[in-house]
């Protein structure tokens, strides 16, 4: 890496809206080849080895993903990446990679990203929607409810502009069986 060189980082889950360092600039931005995608099991943060939920990676597809770049300035650009590592390859089910992307104002810039590595044994890819609801709908890890992760992210989309069909499906299946689950719950006591 130039350290005389701002670095983007892409951001397509909890990046988007808790990113945990500083940046100069973020603008809306897509990455070809690879498709947003509930296919790694969380085991810290959003489930437990027992009761893995499920996060977002990048998967390999024909399409692609619209998230936000961050630009992140020369001089805190070797700290942002040690903060990004910890965060997201806590168990190694996420590769880094610098993949081109294209953004908001035309550029075209390489930035760091995180993709799912196919071999590892938190992939998950392919399940069906519904069964990623259920699990989403009842996971808990370390940062919390996977229920709460899923909503914080297509709210965010959303908020961007950002239309993701799955999410929003998932979203609001996650909240009916809550609702449900809710409903089946025995009254609390005062």
């Amino acid at each position: 890496m130039d350290a005389s060189s701002a670095i983007w980082v892409f951001g397509y889950g909890s990046l988007i809206w808790e990113p945990g360092f500083a940046y100069a600039s973020r603008q809306i931005a897509r990455l070809d080849g690879y498709e947003r995608s509930f296919c790694m099991r969380s085991i810290h943060h959003r489930g437990t080895p027992e009761a893995p939920g499920l996060v977002l990676a990048l998967d390999r597809g024909a399409g692609g993903c619209e998230g936000v770049a961050f630009e992140i300035p020369a001089r805190i650009a070797e700290e942002s990446l040690e903060y990004l590592r910890a965060r997201e390859l806590i168990s190694a089910a996420y590769l880094e990679a610098r993949c081109t992307i294209a953004l908001e104002s035309g550029d075209r810039v390489e930035a760091v990203t995180y993709v799912i590595d196919r071999d590892h044994g938190q992939y998950c890819g392919g399940l069906p929607l519904e069964e990623q609801a259920q699990i989403i709908a009842r996971a808990v890890g370390g940062r919390g409810p996977n229920a709460s992760y899923l909503f914080n992210t297509a709210t965010h989309l959303a908020e961007l502009g950002l239309r993701d069909a799955q999410l929003d499906w998932l979203a609001t299946r996650v909240r009916a069986l809550l609702s449900v689950s809710a409903e089946d719950a025995p009254p609390s006591r005062v």
